[in-house]
């Protein structure tokens, strides 16, 4: 008391100057400057300091805090007033006196702070205040939550996060009262949840865990949009924070029962935060709660703790969750399971992103408890397995794989083929492969036949022409020989007719090797040599399937594009099935079927005739359908129409019959059979607008010429030799020089034959044209033209020679009618 009364004597004359009515500014600074120097400066006892800060300073220095006009005043008397607060035992009695002056000092309209420094020190104090005062707060509990109303929503970042620490301390320090008036600071709390200061959000959503697990718990759905929010946030220790307020809240929010399936979707969905620091907290705290619930629920569990059984087939590389994290899920997945799908539909990209990410997680924990939502479920993952944005699809492909993990077939595939009924989409095929891959072998294998059956479906496989759907089907037929294996045996011509469908896309190279590749994949797990074997046992039974409406079909129907996969990727099984496949060719190479349709088939045929015996001859029994080929499909399509389509069939097929005879298919008695059949269209072929027409038909007379020789009688070579003449003229380079060939053959026969004399003026006329084409401004058909004279000038040697006498002046290049009268003169020299 001695103390105290000596320092309260030194301190009278500076309260005295502090009071007075006509104290000027100098003056109270000069008083407060005293004041700090007996005070702050000095070392007091704390009961010294309690006596003199109570008893004479705590009024006057609230007085000047409130109302001074100086705002260095203002500062030296928030000083001494810390001072005071932070060394006095008894803080308590100066919250009459400063809580005023705080509400008048920092909530408008009354009045307010205009330094932005003195404001965070008003709240620092009432911050201390709190902190000293505790449970003696409560009468002014009201007057504490109208500051901080005020000052959460400042101008000033470090103001805004002082009051959050108020905030947290007002709550700690009253906790039986600050339940009444909690719920009035929640609007400017998230107010300021989304500030631009980082640190700013981290301490408002920890003010915010603090008021509402001190306070009403009815807040919670006020403030859980804007926690989900702060889950998206870029910086991770904002991220941290709302985990930290979740996971504290589920473990000791009075009301979390009632909040659990609101909760547990924001404490999950930092599972997959990108930073590992925060994941870790994450499943701490989640381990945490699943320990204490299955305490509080010890009774209800006891039978699944003592009897429960791990799951025979469970995802690779990761960790079970317990018991109580498992069963919170399953208990509440109903309530949470809409909103996620809804979620996992929205238009905002990261939520989409973030939804997909929490669905697996929670079908992770629910196990077998997803069968009872599996029609929420699918519908959700067909649409967002159709998402623009990948790592949607993935998450929702991966929580797919769950479905079959822990569902029964019987349950899950009944739903998805259902699907099938409809018009399928490429989602509904993604989900199946999914659900295929996370199926165990042995549970799969009792469906696969029903699998099969539907993946080769028309309706399924040949539904679309698109490449994503076509690519989703062949990773479906993937994953049943990746998981199936050996058992794919029993569907391989279920799983064969779907990869040649896939094989057969138009216009998609790429996926045509995948699905080439994955016929391999189909053999290996067979054992067998390789994908021929394969074509080798179902061979007929694919023909047969492509076959069954070959009658009707039209230049869409795809399986003319599976007829052109099984016949050129078969190589030398179809030879094998000739039958078949001729029966199929005759039918639909007939004139009266779609030129479109009959220009695609015989495409197909004239690359198989190319190699001939490597494809339909490699057994050696094509020959005995030459006479069916020649004359029911090709002697047809060579007849003249009008109109492009059937130019190009025409010149199709005469490509197809000199892929018969250059391939020596056709042997010397097969083509003399043929030759009278075939020599009118081959004759009218070379006058077509196709250069490979008039080619094909030069080359092809030429073989006739040489293969039947004597066969031909005067009238058919008078006829034809004109029709090979006019090509000499023809613009193309090849047609010239395939005609001069086959005028040197045509010359061949006459001379084999027995009417040399009786063709004389003909042979004459050739003389003539050809010594004219000898002028050919193409080097090499002038060699030709040559080679060929020099073929016919056996027959009249002195008639060439007069015919050569009588141009020669003429020619630009008389150099070639040396000579041909040098190769005269010489074929003369033995005789003589």
């Amino acid at each position: 008391m001695a103390a105290a009364a000596e320092v309260a004597q030194a301190l009278s004359r500076a309260l005295s100057s502090l009071q007075g009515p006509d104290c000027g500014r100098a003056a109270r600074l000069r008083a407060l400057e005293t004041i700090r120097a007996e005070v702050q400066e000095r070392p007091l006892p704390a009961a010294v300091v309690q006596e003199v800060f109570g008893a004479q300073l705590v009024r006057p220095l609230a007085r000047c805090l409130a109302g001074d006009a100086a705002e260095r005043c203002r500062e030296l008397a928030l000083q001494l007033l810390r001072h005071g607060l932070s060394h006095g035992d008894r803080p308590e009695e100066a919250l009459p006196v400063l809580l005023p002056a705080l509400v008048q000092r920092l909530c408008p309209p009354q009045g307010f702070e205009p330094c932005e420094e003195l404001r965070l020190g008003l709240l620092e104090l009432l911050g201390l205040l709190l902190q000293r005062c505790g449970a003696a707060v409560a009468p002014y509990l009201s007057d504490v939550v109208r500051i901080l109303q005020a000052t959460l929503l400042d101008h000033y970042a470090e103001v805004r996060r002082e009051s959050c620490r108020c905030a947290v301390a007002c709550a700690q320090a009253v906790p039986e009262h600050f339940h009444m008036q909690s719920e009035s600071l929640i609007n400017p709390l998230m107010q300021t949840i989304s500030h631009q200061h980082y640190r700013v959000r981290v301490d408002v959503i920890q003010a915010t865990g603090a008021v509402i697990q001190f306070g009403n718990g009815k807040s919670v759905d006020d403030v859980l949009s804007h926690l989900a929010q702060r889950l998206f946030d870029e910086i991770p220790k904002v991220r941290q924070a709302v985990t930290t307020v979740i996971g504290e809240w589920l473990l000791h929010l009075r009301d979390r029962y009632s909040y659990f399936h609101k909760l547990i979707p924001l404490l999950l969905g930092s599972f997959t935060d990108e930073i590992p620091e925060n994941m870790t907290l994450a499943w701490t705290y989640w381990e945490k709660i699943g320990l204490q619930w299955e305490k509080e629920n010890e009774e209800d569990l006891k039978d699944k703790m003592d009897f429960s059984v791990s799951p025979s087939h469970y995802p690779k590389g990761v960790t079970r969750p317990g018991l109580g994290c498992r069963e919170l899920v399953s208990r509440n997945l109903s309530k949470i399971l809409p909103g996620l799908c809804h979620d996992i539909t929205d238009w905002v990209e990261n939520t989409r992103i973030k939804a997909s990410q929490l669905l697996y997680t929670l079908l992770l924990h629910a196990e077998d408890h997803i069968t009872q939502h599996m029609d929420l479920l699918l519908r959700t993952l067909y649409q967002a397995c159709l998402d623009e944005e990948s790592e949607v699809v993935r998450n929702c492909v991966k929580a797919a794989e769950l479905i079959g993990t822990f569902v029964n077939p019987k349950v899950s595939l009944k739903l998805i083929t259902s699907a099938f009924e409809k018009t399928p989409k490429p989602s509904c095929i993604m989900v199946l492969t999914a659900v295929i891959r996370g199926s165990p072998k042995e549970i799969l294998q009792p469906h696969l036949t029903d699998l099969g059956n539907m993946l080769s479906q028309a309706g399924v496989c040949q539904r679309s022409e698109e490449v994503f759907y076509m690519e989703q089907l062949l990773y479906c037929v993937e994953a049943l020989i990746e998981v199936c294996q050996e058992d794919c045996k029993e569907i391989c011509l279920q799983l064969l007719k779907v990869l040649v469908t896939v094989m057969a896309t138009p216009n998609s190279q790429h996926l045509k090797e995948k699905a080439e590749e994955t016929v391999c994949s189909l053999a290996k797990v067979q054992q067998l040599d390789s994908f021929l074997c394969l074509y080798k046992q179902h061979i007929i039974q694919l023909l047969e399937w492509v076959s069954v409406s070959h009658d009707s079909w039209t230049c869409y129907s795809p399986e003319i594009l599976q007829l052109d996969v099984i016949a050129n990727h078969s190589g030398p099984v179809i030879g094998e099935a000739l039958d078949d496949f001729i029966l199929i060719l005759k039918t639909c190479l007939q004139p009266n079927k779609d030129p479109q349709m009959r220009l695609k088939l015989f495409t197909v045929l004239s690359q198989l005739l190319q190699k001939a015996n490597e494809t339909v001859n490699s057994q050696g029994l094509f020959p005995s359908y030459l006479e069916i080929v020649i004359k029911d499909i090709l002697a047809p399509n060579l007849q003249w129409h009008a109109g492009r389509t059937a130019a190009a069939i025409r010149t199709t097929a005469v490509s197809c019959l000199w892929a018969l005879i250059h391939c020596e298919t056709l042997s010397p008695e097969e083509t003399l059979k043929v030759k009278d059949v075939l020599m009118p269209q081959i004759i009218a072929a070379m006058d077509e607008d196709s250069k490979i027409s008039r080619l094909m038909g030069c080359c092809i007379v030429g073989v006739f010429f040489k293969v039947c020789g004597r066969q031909f009688d005067e009238d058919q070579l008078t006829k034809i030799y004109p029709e090979v003449l006019k090509r000499l003229d023809d613009a193309s380079r090849d047609v010239r020089l395939a005609a001069a060939r086959t005028l040197a053959n045509w010359f061949n026969c006459v001379k084999d034959s027995d009417m040399k004399s009786v063709m004389k003026s003909n042979i004459e006329i050739l003389y003539q044209e050809l010594l004219i084409h000898l002028d050919d401004q193409d080097q090499d058909t002038q060699n030709a033209v040559l080679d060929a004279l020099k073929e016919g000038s056996i027959l009249y040697p002195e008639l060439l020679v007069r015919e050569i006498e009588v141009i020669i002046h003429k020619h630009r290049t008389p150099v070639y009618c040396n000579q041909l009268l040098h190769h005269i003169q010489s074929a003369k020299e033995p005789v003589l």
